[in-house]
Formats: C-alpha cells, sequence, structure tokens
C-alpha cells in the first residue's frame, strides 16, 4: 500500500480536518484515514473529487510529478513538454546556459 502524504499536506494546507474531507467524498472518517494513511487504495472517483477538491493533478496526488497542476498534452504541444522535463533535469550552470542561448535565438529570429 501506499502512503498518501500529500493527501495530508493538501488537507492540512486547506485547514480542513479529515472529517470535513470525508463529508465532502461521502465516506465514513475512518475510511478517509484509512486512505490518507495508505492502509487503503483510494478508488479512481475519490481521487478525482480529491483533485478537484485541493484544484490539483491526479498525477500529484498519486506522487507522479511535484507539479500541482501537471504537465498534460492538453496545455502543451509535445516537444514543448519535452523542453520543460528536459530543462528540469538539467544543473543549474547549464540551465543558465540554456537560458543564454534562448536569448540569443530570440534576438536572431526578430
Amino acid at each position: 500500500m501506499h502512503k498518501y502524504q500529500r493527501l495530508r499536506d493538501l488537507r492540512e494546507d486547506a485547514d480542513l480536518t479529515q472529517k470535513q474531507v470525508a463529508e465532502y467524498l461521502f465516506v465514513h472518517t475512518t475510511q478517509y484515514r484509512r486512505y490518507e494513511c495508505g492502509d487503503s487504495e483510494i478508488p479512481l472517483d475519490v481521487a478525482i473529487k480529491l483533485a478537484k477538491l485541493y484544484k490539483v493533478s491526479l498525477d500529484y496526488i498519486a506522487g507522479l510529478t511535484n507539479e500541482k497542476m501537471g504537465l498534460t498534452k492538453s496545455g502543451l504541444k509535445e516537444d514543448e513538454t519535452k523542453l520543460i522535463k528536459g530543462y528540469r533535469d538539467l544543473t543549474e550552470r547549464n540551465k543558465g546556459r540554456l537560458l543564454e542561448r534562448l536569448d540569443f535565438l530570440e534576438e536572431y529570429n526578430k
């Protein structure tokens, strides 16, 4: 079972109690506590409700990304997503180099 630490963090950031979230989900507080502790897997419909409640992506709740809104193909083209993900993997020094090249290309493109 997974421990859904992000659920607790999101709940606390929203200043909600486990009881309040359980009522929103129409589940017993004990069941919600099981989701948050990782004792029970979260059904997809419940995960969707939680994502809507906290205004985050399902990927964020599942721990697949650190971006709360996620990077979806609907928002970005495939090559744009590749650039962003590649940029994040660079060292700080190489990020600076890439940004310098971007400035050059933007100037050249005028």
